[in-house]
């Protein structure tokens, strides 16, 4: 099966991303820059977070090679989310089943290839995503296209567990997360990477409280019930 290289890892040299090259049929599907000294966290689909060494990743001047190869990861697990480690950040973590919580990011970091357990899931669920916890509330929407916006003071932190209810749904599950700041405003960005922010006052049939249901966005709200880009 062709893959997806969901992340790469760019320096100085290749500031040009339209010069890195794949094996055949595969394709670019996110890329950052970091630097060599740098320490990188996967969140995985099984709810472990693995840390990796910017420096021991391949080069971009080659083909790259699967982050499998970097960790002990079973052949189900795949990941959800790079991103580069800032010490004292916290992060928001969710499953499929729209369970979460808010965990210090200098607690995931793991001291093996085995990675740690974070996210504790319920067979035959996953870990949904992994994103920054700033602001002071939280945006949710689920699958069936119903969005809640409540405060973030209602999820707990804590370093492990499998967290509380963000939404209840009567079919599907989680489809996107995302914590902002009440008096910004809740931004998301639609397929043409047009960002659109709409304030506290336009939302407010939308607010609530943890693990209601929610409603229908706003007319405008992405088709892909997605946020946007989360890095």
């Amino acid at each position: 099966m062709p893959a997806r290289h969901e992340f790469v890892l760019g320096e100085d040299d290749v500031a040009d991303l339209s010069t890195l090259t794949f094996k055949t049929d595969d394709r670019l599907d996110k890329a950052f820059f970091a630097e060599t000294t740098s320490k990188l966290l996967l969140f995985a689909t099984n709810g472990r977070f693995y840390s990796l060494g910017a420096d021991k990743l391949p080069g971009g001047r080659g083909h790259g090679e699967p982050f499998r190869l970097m960790i002990d990861i079973e052949e189900a697990g795949d990941a959800v989310e790079l991103l580069v480690h800032e010490p004292g950040r916290k992060l928001l973590v969710t499953s499929t089943t729209g369970h979460g919580f808010i965990v210090p990011e200098d607690e995931v970091l793991a001291q093996t290839r085995k990675g740690k357990q974070v996210l504790n899931v319920a067979a035959g669920a996953e870990a949904a995503l992994c994103t920054p916890a700033a602001g002071d509330s939280v945006a949710v929407i689920g699958d069936n296209r119903k969005l809640l916006l409540f405060a973030l003071q209602e999820l707990p932190e804590m370093p492990r567990g499998k967290g509380v209810r963000l939404q209840r749904y009567k079919d599907g599950g989680l489809a996107d997360a995302k914590t902002f700041s009440k008096k910004d405003g809740l931004t998301y960005v639609d397929s043409a990477m047009r960002s659109f922010t709409l304030s506290s006052a336009e939302l407010r049939d939308w607010w609530g409280v943890r693990a209601q249901a929610g409603r229908l966005p706003p007319k405008g709200f992405p088709k892909s019930n997605s946020f946007g880009p989360r890095f």
